[in-house]
């Protein structure tokens, strides 16, 4: 009789198979390629050509001429669990400069364009962290089940989705015409189109395992004003949209903290911005604008809805309306509710073991969130989901600070290592009675 394999045994096998240069060449060959929202075609295709060699069963989900999902899938007994490791492919800014010039800086860093540099076992580039490390480390992860052998009790899944930020359409890229290739089409597209598991775990930034997080609105704000001329300014009726437009903003931010505080709950602190401002004419500064438009993205919990978080937005802009005396009108232009996974369910208490296996320590959530991903598409789906991810790296490789756009930009390859095995440990554990219960309870 053959006795089952030591879970352990299992374990160090698979991570014997995930070499620093797998790690390299999966994290390089990923941020070497662009895939700004609405393109990320080649970068599917690559993945789908790199995990069709080792042997996994493979699929290129084509959704138009430029965006793709890669799917790869390690077969497990047909009566198993299914587990599906999730990443999205698309970096939240383009790499491009007439598209991301003067509004991510005044100029393109190295970590900004879609090129990879090695600097020991930090690698920089665009979205070399979020996503395409997180995305590289389901890449070798599966990858090593595979060529161990490791013995899954089901189907693995290893999707990389299109369209995960929360974006619209990017001006010049992708399919002209089309504006869904944002906020999840991508994921979406994944479940409906043969890919629906038991369970899911997404890898997205953050050292920590989350069962929540916030959804958004997305609701632009009009503020009227008078199209008229500078040199009439004095002699016909003048109210200038923009010098209008400036209280609404600072007051807006100013309500958006009490906003977050008021609607805490579990790990969600749901934060909102004014995110943008448009209004007149580029090419005649001698007008004013008949309106001048803000576009605002309000974080909600799983507890709220679009429709409430748009009534206190309008709330506050009533007041504003009747002291500025102009009508003030707010429009819901997209949402993604925020959803909960509950932590007692089978895929957060095994993620959740896995990493206490690889930290070494009693498992912390991280709270105060206000980040919105995939996971959310996941759950809408049906699909319990848990996130999990890599932690921020601390320094850039010259000793500096890491901003916000570095961070995105930037991974620790030992910290990718982490990730993997955490992944790896979590599929393994998913569906074994004897594992999951050592590994789990």
């Amino acid at each position: 009789m053959t006795s089952e394999p030591d879970f352990e045994e299992v374990v160090g096998a698979a991570m014997a198979e995930v070499t620093r240069d797998r790690l390299l060449e999966a994290v390089c060959g990923l941020v070497d390629i662009p895939s700004p929202t609405g393109a990320e075609r080649p970068a599917a295709e690559w993945i789908t050509a790199q995990l069709d060699a080792t042997g996994l069963e493979t699929s290129l989900q084509i959704i138009d001429d430029h965006q793709a999902n890669a799917v790869a899938v390690l077969r497990g007994p047909e009566d198993g669990p299914t587990v599906l490791l999730y990443a999205p492919l698309d970096t939240f800014t383009a790499g491009i400069p007439e598209v991301d010039l003067p509004w991510a800086g005044p100029a393109l860093r190295e970590d900004m364009v879609p090129r990879a540099t090695v600097h020991g076992d930090i690698v920089t580039g665009l979205a070399a962290g979020n996503p395409k490390g997180h995305a590289a480390a389901v890449m070798v992860a599966v990858s090593a089940l595979a060529a161990s052998g490791a013995p899954v009790s089901g189907d693995v899944v290893a999707g990389f989705g299109a369209g995960g930020m929360p974006s619209f359409a990017v001006p010049g890229v992708g399919t002209p015409g089309r504006q869904n290739t944002g906020h999840g089409v991508g994921a979406t597209f994944l479940l409906e189109r043969g890919y629906t598991t038991d369970h899911a775990v997404i890898a997205k930034p953050g050292w920590a395992v989350s069962h929540e997080e916030v959804g958004l609105v997305w609701i632009d704000v009009e503020v009227p004003g008078e199209h008229t001329y500078v040199g009439s300014r004095h002699r016909l009726p003048y109210r200038n949209a923009a010098a209008l437009a400036a209280p609404v903003i600072t007051r807006l931010e100013a309500w958006f903290d009490e906003y977050a505080a008021a609607h805490e709950v579990g790990t969600m602190r749901p934060q909102g911005i004014v995110s943008s401002v448009v209004g007149g004419f580029d090419r005649l500064a001698a007008s004013t604008s008949a309106l001048v438009r803000l576009r605002l993205d309000v974080r909600m919990t799983a507890e709220q809805t679009a429709p409430e978080v748009l009534r206190e937005v309008r709330g506050q802009l009533r007041g504003l309306s009747e002291e500025l005396g102009v009508p003030l009108v707010a429009r819901q232009v997209a949402a993604v509710p925020g959803t909960r996974t509950e932590p007692d369910t089978a895929i957060v208490r095994a993620t959740v073991a896995a990493w206490e296996q690889v930290a070494g320590r009693t498992h912390e959530p991280i709270a105060a969130n206000s980040g919105a991903t995939d996971a959310n598409i996941l759950r809408l789906r049906g699909v319990p989901t848990a996130r999990v991810g890599m932690p921020k790296v601390a320094a850039s490789p010259d000793g500096g600070p890491v901003d916000f756009t570095l961070g995105m930009n930037i991974v620790d390859l030992d910290a990718t290592r982490g990730l993997v095995e955490v992944l790896i440990r979590t599929v393994l554990a998913i569906g074994s009675a004897s594992s999951t219960s050592r590994e789990v309870d």
